[in-house]
């Protein structure tokens, strides 16, 4: 742990940099790890925290208040953060100046020099060293150590790459009913079928090139904490599960509810889908059935669901997971996350446009319908042009069926009817349309159009058809924000260490401690991000930032 004594620099050897209420002094010769296209990042993880900490606040209060215990003691409402990997400590400076109610923030970082500039940044920002602790040590060893002090009500892990090696970790160092706050930048890995070896050793699950494989990524990650937490009989819940340009960012919270463990299997699950027209189906792992009272049984499920080749269109059919196919989001958190972020000043959140329309869109997104198509995929599985979304969405809503999109993708049609439903309104709308001459005898195409219908199809113009994000005009899918934008380039072994560059070496550490030995390849395919997996494509580039 660093003294208290102030931290000497020149500050003419710096540039400040800017972010929310935070003046953050990097050296003028380190460009390379300040990405201002994370600031959005750090914006939700404030609105996430103040929002876990109203609603706690609040539910410690009731009970007290309730409370018949004439010896009762008002319960202490601040609350302790731990950020694992703080590299330059912008996040908590942040934190510190931002969120009121905080005790401390413990400030981590196994580099001296990040240390060095986590110090030199909470003088700088006129902050006491004992609300912003800087920390050195390895984030897994000092999580661990915490096992049998006072565990933290925050968890923040936001390293360069995965997130695997502390996981663990960070399920021992939090109290419970605590906020773990996940990061996973390794997409390359967990949002396309590249590397599946390295995504079930890191995250216990296959992932699938498919169109929903972001929301993928969200579950495999989820299903990764799950299953660490519930070794400790402890329950993962998420409360917002976001996919961000080039990661995915996670807010969990944990409950200490041995009864509640045993409905993960119920919540976990496989997909199969199909390669060629996205047909997809999940299958359980657990089943519940009501017993006697207030009993319940736990079965092992039947299976499997589907066949080899997929019914609509006799293609092969891939499987992914083991992953969480329980909700992603608690809606109430992100309800109320949503009205703070609204009436929040404009100057306090510099990416508030940008917050408010993915809240909404996930406000918007069904709880109970894991995954979802895309409008272009449906229509490219029949060799037919796109219609209007609103079109197939009214299809669905008159067929009695809920539909909504996903934050995770743009036209994503996210809907609780069955295949067969879906496909039926295709085949309505491809004779409505005029089906293709290019079409093939014994093709997919031709397949899944010379199926039988079953559903009456209707395409009158439905009200629910359209959301609201949509029609008052929110910033619902954000397009590249910058030229070259995405994840910054490591630091070269050669060059001098910056603070920031403990992240990596924070990883690897995790890593070897785990004994894999086998992460090189995982590093080097999340440093070469594959581009179909976590950008929109060209055509839906060109389109409205409305969309």
């Amino acid at each position: 742990m660093a003294d208290e004594s102030a931290p000497v620099y020149n500050i003419d050897d710096y540039q400040e940099i800017k972010e929310g209420k935070a003046t953050i002094l990097f050296p003028k010769n380190n460009e390379v790890f300040y990405n201002p296209v994370q600031q959005f990042n750090r914006d939700m993880s404030i609105a996430a925290i103040k929002t876990w900490r109203d609603i706690t606040t609040e539910a410690k209060l009731e009970r007290y208040e309730k409370s018949t215990n004439p010896n009762k003691v008002r319960p202490k409402t601040s609350f302790t953060v731990l950020e694992a990997l703080a590299a330059s400590g912008l996040r908590s400076v942040r934190y510190a100046k931002e969120i009121e109610g905080i005790d401390y923030i413990l400030t981590n970082d196994m580099l001296p020099s990040a240390v060095e500039s986590i110090r030199r940044n909470v003088h700088f920002n006129g902050l006491s060293q004992k609300l912003v602790r800087a920390n050195l040590g390895n984030a897994i060893s000092v999580m661990y150590s915490y096992r049998d002090k006072e565990l933290f009500d925050v968890v923040d892990l936001d390293p360069y790459g995965s997130a695997a090696p502390f996981i663990d970790g960070a399920i021992h160092s939090v109290k419970p009913g605590g906020l773990i706050c996940v990061t996973c930048t390794d997409l390359a890995i967990l949002a396309s079928n590249n590397h599946p070896e390295a995504c079930f050793y890191k995250y216990g699950g296959n992932p699938l090139k498919a169109e929903f494989c972001h929301e993928l990524a969200l579950r495999l990650v989820i299903n990764s904490l799950q299953q660490a937490a519930n070794k400790q009989k402890l329950y993962i819940e998420p409360l917002m599960s976001c996919s961000i340009d080039f990661y995915v960012r996670i807010f969990v919270r944990v409950h200490s509810k041995p009864l509640l463990v045993k409905t993960v299997a119920s919540q976990t699950g496989l997909v199969h889908h199909c390669r060629h027209c996205g047909t997809y189906t999940t299958q359980p792992l657990g089943v519940i059935e009501k017993g006697k009272g207030d009993n319940h049984k736990y079965l092992v499920p039947t299976g499997p669901p589907v066949d080899k080749r997929c019914e609509q269109c006799g293609s092969k059919q891939d499987i992914g997971g083991p992953c969480w196919i329980g909700p992603l989001h608690n809606k109430d958190f992100v309800r109320r996350m949503y009205k703070g972020v609204s009436v929040a000043d404009k100057t306090m959140y510099g990416t508030q446009p940008r917050m408010k329309g993915m809240l909404k869109v996930i406000l918007e997104e069904l709880d109970n319908a894991p995954f979802h198509y895309t409008l272009s995929q449906l229509c490219s599985a029949v060799r037919a042009a796109c219609p209007p979304l609103v079109k197939i969405n009214s299809a669905l809503l008159n067929a009695g069926y809920r539909v909504s999109g996903s934050h995770t993708r743009q036209s994503s049609i996210k809907t609780d009817a069955p295949p067969q439903v879906v496909w039926d309104i295709m085949r309505a709308y491809v004779k409505e349309a005029g089906r293709s001459p290019k079409i093939e005898d014994g093709s997919p195409a031709h397949n899944i159009l010379e199926k039988q219908s079953v559903t009456d199809v209707s395409f009158a113009a439905h009200k629910d058809a359209d959301p609201e994000s949509r029609r008052i005009k929110l910033v619902r899918y954000q397009i590249n924000p910058e030229k070259n934008w995405g994840p910054k380039a490591r630091h070269t072994e050669s060059r001098k260490p910056a603070a920031n560059e403990s992240k990596r070496k924070q990883a690897e550490s995790g890593d070897s401690k785990n004994g894999n030995g086998v992460d090189a390849d995982a590093d080097a395919a999340a440093a070469a991000a594959d581009i179909s997996a976590v950008s929109v494509s060209e055509s839906e580039a060109k389109k409205s930032r409305t969309e």
